[in-house]
């Protein structure tokens, strides 16, 4: 399709406040830490990408002050925001939480929906030991079932697994990992079925659940009372879960997200700055996808999920 047509829901942006506490902390480095405006249009417009979805590529736990992690939030929530407002019609917002801060997650939410007028919440998989779907996220996800919220969930090293295999980056191995511990337990905990109108949308093609989906079902069935908890059976939640293609645009991630989800709940993400949407179109489109199929992908699932974006 000729023309700027993809939405794209894996988009990271570093407000120049955070990167100089970075900095001053000794992290600096990788392309996030080098982001400009001006580098996300110009891959949105060579990838015809017309709206970018934005999210923070840390927790704000990790920043070098956790002790103001509901001023860090406000911070990078208003820059995004300003975002929106001064290119209209490109981004959208995925806003951030104090997540192990429960009063200030929930005055949080009521800022960026009613306020902010957010698209959705970004939570990532774990933070310290505590997974998504661990009972601490209760008060937050009930909020966030009562509005009907989107959430897109990124995933994290967990303070057990830093370092954990010599000379590899965490991101490697963890990632995917850590995706599908956060899915496990949403499942596991009953999460998935107390909050059933939560739209969560899993990164990089959910990590290894697909691969691993067998394992989930037959724990469902082995071990005793884990079946009440996914009543409707471990298939149904994970094809009702919506997944993107970012650094999953390839035949090995993609040929096992299609044998578990219908075309319906996959959604084109980037994963900028570390990858192009130029790279993600064509691994999309090598796969090998009906053209009615790669256009559901590219826009029309987003468009439905995230109703600001239908034509």
């Amino acid at each position: 399709m000729a023309g700027l047509h993809r939405i794209d829901v894996h988009h990271h942006v570093t407000p120049p406040s955070l990167v100089g506490e970075k900095m001053r902390a000794g992290a600096g480095g990788g392309p996030t830490y080098a982001w400009t405006i001006n580098k996300t249009l110009d891959d949105m417009e060579k990838g015809d990408v017309r709206a970018a979805m934005i999210s923070l590529p840390h927790p704000i736990e990790v920043w070098p002050n956790p002790n103001d992690t509901r001023g860090l939030t406000r911070e990078w929530n208003d820059y995004v925001a300003k975002l929106v407002t001064d290119y209209p019609g490109k981004f959208g917002q995925f806003a951030m939480l104090p997540i192990l801060d429960i009063e200030g997650s929930l005055r949080e939410i009521e800022y960026a929906y009613d306020v902010l007028k957010a698209d959705g919440i970004n939570l990532m998989t774990s933070i310290g030991d505590k997974w998504l779907g661990d009972p601490h996220y209760d008060p937050i996800f009930a909020e966030l079932n009562r509005r009907k919220a989107v959430v897109y969930t990124h995933p994290a090293t967990p303070h057990c697994c830093v370092g954990m295999v010599p000379e590899i980056r965490d991101s490697v191995i963890e990632f995917g990992t850590d995706t599908t511990r956060a899915i496990t337990r949403l499942l596991f905990s009953g999460a998935a079925a107390k909050y059933p109108d939560i739209k969560w949308i899993f990164s990089h093609a959910g990590g290894t659940a697909p691969f691993l989906t067998e394992r989930l079902i037959r724990f469902s069935q082995t071990e005793k009372g884990m079946a009440a908890r996914v009543p409707e059976g471990v298939l149904a939640y994970l094809k009702r879960f919506h997944y993107d293609t970012a650094q999953a645009a390839h035949p090995w991630a993609l040929a096992s997200l299609m044998r578990l989800v219908e075309v319906s709940q996959v959604l084109f993400g980037t994963d900028f700055p570390w990858r192009t949407a130029v790279e993600t179109a064509k691994g999309v489109r090598d796969f090998g996808f009906s053209e009615s199929d790669i256009l559901a992908i590219d826009s029309g699932n987003a468009e439905k999920l995230l109703t600001k974006w239908a034509r």
